[in-house]
């Protein structure tokens, strides 16, 4: 490991993840990475180390711009499960995947994202550049054998797993839904509630994965 190049905020990455991921795009025109892991494990840190190391090349479009709008979820009477399966626009992202995996010379291809600020999507707010080599996706549900989630398992090149010890993972889990306005006790009722039950639900996807990323807020490394 060297920390000086792979180094971000104190997040070091092993040379061996950042290796693996250069690889996938060596004999092909792009390669989609999938990142999965229960709510908390921190995918988007990983995502963001990687990205430090590999600049340019990679993009990372997550799976969260999918979530239905909060109007829409309240319409169906799914807000109080916010973050379970059937509240994402799963079929939109199987399509943006099928978009990514054969990219149009010259086509600048826009993704949703999600914002925790607003706790809401926006659309058309991610770019990804018809000469980007590597795009990450990073999510909950990249494993689920249920349909339409089960098509995303083909249009990726790998899918590697993000583990964390359960416990530290539910304290980041309450910490994050504090920042973004919660008090302490609804944060961890909301984690009992509903990001535990997902969690059970991406877990036991867990053996379908390509590689397990582990990594405990400071260090990332294969398992």
């Amino acid at each position: 490991m060297t920390p000086s190049e792979n180094d971000i905020s104190g997040l070091m990455i092993d040379d061996a993840v950042v290796e693996a991921a250069r690889s996938l795009i060596r004999d092909r025109p792009r390669a989609l990475l999938g990142l999965v892991g229960a709510p908390g494990a921190g995918k988007s840190s990983v995502s963001e180390a990687l990205m430090h190391c590999l600049g340019e090349t990679m993009q990372v479009v997550p799976m969260d711009g999918y979530h239905l709008s909060n109007r829409e979820l309240a319409r169906l009477g799914r807000a109080e499960r916010k973050g379970a399966p059937d509240t994402f626009d799963s079929a939109g992202y199987v399509a943006l995947l099928e978009r990514l995996r054969a990219p149009q010379p010259d086509e600048i291809i826009y993704a949703p994202g999600f914002y925790r600020e607003i706790e809401e999507p926006i659309a058309a707010s991610i770019a990804v550049s018809p000469h980007t080599p590597l795009v990450v996706t990073e999510g909950n549900y990249l494993l689920m054998e249920e349909a339409p989630w089960n098509r995303v398992r083909s249009l990726l090149d790998e899918i590697w797993y993000v583990e964390v010890d359960t416990e530290q993972r539910e304290q980041w889990l309450v910490e994050r839904h504090m920042r973004f306005g919660r008090s302490e006790s609804d944060a961890r009722a909301w984690v009992a509630s509903t990001d535990r039950p997902n969690a059970e639900k991406i877990e036991a996807t867990r053996v379908r994965a390509d590689r397990l990323v582990g990594w405990d807020g400071a260090c990332i490394r294969f398992l």
